[in-house]
């Protein structure tokens, strides 16, 4: 077992997760509203097939689309990004690139 594991599971304060901010959750929504909208598109409006080759193309990339946005959305359900409670400050990271802080005044 690892730390992080038993952090987890020894304590018995609820964990802060990342919830709607996790980029697992956006892009799931993403790929579902896409393929929510080529599906319908698939099914009522013009097919296409004889630009596909006799494929509904609409329809099974729409369905591919939400097929993907489930596994995204169970994977953000099922392992969620735990946010610890206090974080160093950046300024006290030498491996940070970037302009550093002087001291005193202007």
């Amino acid at each position: 077992m690892t730390d992080n594991e038993t952090s987890r599971r020894g304590s018995g304060a609820p964990r802060k997760t990342a919830g709607a901010f996790d980029i697992r959750n956006i892009i799931g929504l993403l790929l579902g509203i896409y393929g929510v909208v080529l599906l319908l598109a698939g099914f009522f409006l013009d097919q296409a097939r004889d630009k596909t080759g006799g494929v509904n193309a609409n329809l099974w990339t729409g369905l591919g689309l939400a097929v993907a946005a489930a596994v995204f959305l169970t994977w953000a359900r099922l392992r969620p990004i735990v946010v610890p409670e206090h974080v160093e400050p950046a300024e006290t990271d030498p491996t940070r690139p970037g302009p550093t802080r002087r001291g005193g005044g202007h």
